[in-house]
């Protein structure tokens, strides 16, 4: 997404990346760097909410615009925020897995990284909505960090000590593509209903292999395509909006073929409207 903007507006893309989702001290180096390059503008997907707005308000200090994407800085100093509105997207995963397991029973969490706003926002959502499912009870909630590994470990602990187990929410592709290889092997697939967010390869085959009943969808593509069109039109003086809700779709195997699905998921076959 970010490509495809820079492309339409004649903007150069630098893309540095930490080793890792909690690489938090590798992050700031990289804005560091940014700054002392003298960038025109940032897009910043932030690692950790509150660890990056020192250096993003430092940015903002010389003159950069900072155009935060998909994870939330707090407090939000960002010129613009784009964003799925993880809360959101978390009651509808949980209203969506209540529905699954016939609005009873245990239910885990395999989450991502502590002090990362958008999963926290996804657990907080998905909280929300059970409450209006009394019959429906969180027995675990387990770590994934950022690694399958990982993720897999914890949904293995989940299991091993929660057996009566009716369903899974993990909150983003890693800790879905660990907690559906651990539904695999342990031969679990529709009897552990899962939810995932996101939508990876290896999520979209476990979606159509059963594994996976539902995949809550966000747009990656739009985000990229929109930090770096409001970065552009910031630099021209234009006035943007303080946050931009890129949305969130359920995905299951029942809707996976619609053509409006198809373009959400594979956005580089189909031009982006």
């Amino acid at each position: 997404g970010a490509e495809k903007a820079g492309k339409e507006l004649g903007a150069q893309i630098l893309w540095r990346g930490p080793n890792d989702e909690t690489d938090v001290a590798g992050q700031i180096a990289i804005v560091e760097n940014f700054i002392a390059q003298k960038v025109d503008a940032l897009v910043l997907a932030p690692c950790e909410r509150k660890a990056l707005v020192s250096v993003a308000q430092k940015a903002q200090r010389q003159g950069i615009p900072v155009i935060v994407v998909d994870s939330a800085l707090e407090p939000n100093i960002a010129d613009a925020f784009i964003a799925t509105d993880n809360f959101k997207g978390g009651q509808i995963a949980g209203e969506v897995l209540a529905g699954l397991i016939g609005k009873a029973g245990k239910v885990g969490i395999v989450q991502a990284i502590p002090g990362a706003a958008s999963v926290q926002e996804r657990e907080r959502g998905f909280r929300a909505a059970l409450k209006k499912f009394p019959k429906v009870r969180i027995a675990s909630v387990l770590y994934g960090q950022s690694s399958v590994a990982t993720a897999m470990q914890a949904a293995e602990n989940m299991l091993t000590a929660h057996p009566d187990l009716r369903g899974i929410f993990a909150v983003n592709e890693i800790s879905g593509v660990g907690t559906a290889q651990v539904l695999r092997l342990r031969r679990l697939a529709g009897k552990v209903k899962l939810v995932a967010f996101d939508a990876s390869d290896t999520e979209i085959k476990a979606l159509q292999d059963g594994i996976i009943q539902a995949l809550i969808v966000q747009n990656p593509f739009r985000m990229g395509y929109e930090g770096v069109r409001y970065a552009v039109m910031k630099l021209q003086g234009k006035p943007i909006p303080k946050r931009v809700d890129t949305g969130v779709t359920v995905v299951t195997r029942r809707n996976f073929r619609e053509p409006i699905i198809q373009r959400l998921l594979f956005p580089l076959q189909a031009p982006f409207k």
